[in-house]
C-alpha cells in the first residue's frame, strides 16, 4: 500500500506492508505539486516494492494546485483525496497512540490546523468531505481580515500565526530574546524560535505559548463536547512540544469541559509524527479499510 500527502509546498509519500510498518518513504519539495507527487511516489515506491492500491491526503483537498496534482496522478488513483487530519486520524487509530479505540478526536497543530474524528471505528466524513475543517473554528467574535482567509483558529495557533503574535508583540515594544536570535530580522522568526526561548525562560515567547495553549484548549474541548470521543489524541507541536502545550491545554480542557466528560476522556500524544497522514491515506485505500 501506498499513502501520500499534499501539502504546501511538498509531497510525501510512504509503502507500508500490511502492519503499517513503512517500506519506503521519500519526500520533494516544490510548488508544483504534480511533480513533487509524482517524484515521491517514485522513490518511495523504488524503495518499498511496487504498492497498490494509492491513497492521498491534501491539507486542503479542494484546492486548486491539489485537484490540478490529483489529475496528474490519474493513472494510479482515481479517487477522491481525503483530509490531512482524517488521514492521521485513521492512523493514530490503526497503530498509533489510539490502537484499539473505536471513537477518537484527533487534533494536531504544525503549519496548518487539522483534525480527525472517528467515530465507532470509521471515520467522520462529513456530507461534503470537509469535516473536520478545525482551522475554521470561531473563536474570537473580533473579526480579521485573516480569519476570513484561513479561519480563525489557523490564523492564531497554526506556526504562522504563532510567529506573527510574537512579531506583534516585538513591534509593540516588548523585548525578546528571539529577536536576538534572528539579529532583528523579523521575517527570519520560526515557531521554533518562539518554542525554544519559552524553554529558556523568555518572557515573551512563554506569554505568546500561553495564549497559544488557551486556544488549543478551547479548540479541543469544542471538538470533545460535539465527538465525546473516547480519546482526544494531540498532534503537531502539541506532541513536538508536550513539554510546553499538553498541561496547559489539558488544564485548559479542565476548564471548558463538564466534570464527567473530562473523567471519561483519556488524553494522550500522537506517536507518528509527520509520516501520520500519509500512512492513514494508504490504510485508507486499503481493501482491507473498505
Amino acid at each position: 500500500m501506498i499513502g501520500l500527502e499534499l501539502q504546501d509546498d511538498r509531497a510525501l509519500a510512504v509503502t507500508i506492508d500490511g502492519t503499517g510498518r513503512i517500506l519506503g518513504r521519500a519526500q520533494t519539495n516544490s510548488k508544483d505539486l504534480g511533480s513533487a507527487a509524482a517524484s515521491a511516489l517514485d522513490a518511495a515506491s523504488a524503495a518499498g516494492g511496487s504498492p497498490a492500491p494509492l491513497g492521498i491526503a491534501a491539507v486542503h483537498p479542494e484546492a486548486a494546485d491539489v485537484q490540478t496534482a490529483v489529475r496528474s496522478l490519474a493513472r494510479r488513483f482515481n479517487g477522491t483525496p481525503v483530509a490531512s487530519g482524517t488521514a492521521a486520524a485513521v492512523a493514530e487509530c490503526w497503530i498509533g497512540a489510539a490502537r484499539n479505540y473505536l471513537d477518537v478526536v484527533f487534533f494536531a497543530v504544525a503549519d496548518h490546523a487539522s483534525a480527525g474524528i472517528i467515530r465507532d471505528g470509521l471515520p467522520l466524513l462529513g456530507a461534503h468531505r470537509r469535516a473536520a475543517a478545525v482551522g475554521w473554528l470561531a473563536l474570537n467574535p473580533v473579526e480579521r481580515e485573516d480569519y476570513r482567509k484561513t479561519g480563525c483558529l489557523e490564523a492564531e495557533v497554526a506556526a504562522l500565526g504563532i510567529v506573527r503574535r510574537i512579531v506583534w508583540r516585538i513591534k509593540a515594544g516588548d523585548h525578546s530574546g528571539v529577536q536576538d536570535k534572528v539579529k532583528g530580522d523579523l521575517a527570519a522568526i520560526t515557531v521554533d524560535h518562539v518554542l525554544d526561548a519559552a524553554r529558556h525562560g523568555d518572557g515573551v515567547a512563554i506569554s505568546v505559548v500561553r495564549d497559544t495553549a488557551k486556544y488549543l484548549g478551547m479548540a479541543a474541548a469544542n471538538l470533545v463536547v460535539i465527538a465525546d470521543p473516547m480519546m482526544l489524541v494531540l498532534g503537531g507541536i502539541m506532541a513536538t512540544a508536550a513539554d510546553l502545550l499538553l498541561e496547559p491545554v489539558r488544564a485548559e480542557l479542565a476548564r471548558r469541559l463538564p466534570a464527567a466528560t473530562m473523567q471519561a476522556l483519556t488524553i494522550a500524544p500522537a506517536v507518528l509524527g509527520a509520516d501520520a497522514a500519509a500512512v492513514g491515506a494508504a490504510r485508507l485505500a486499503s481493501p482491507a479499510a473498505q
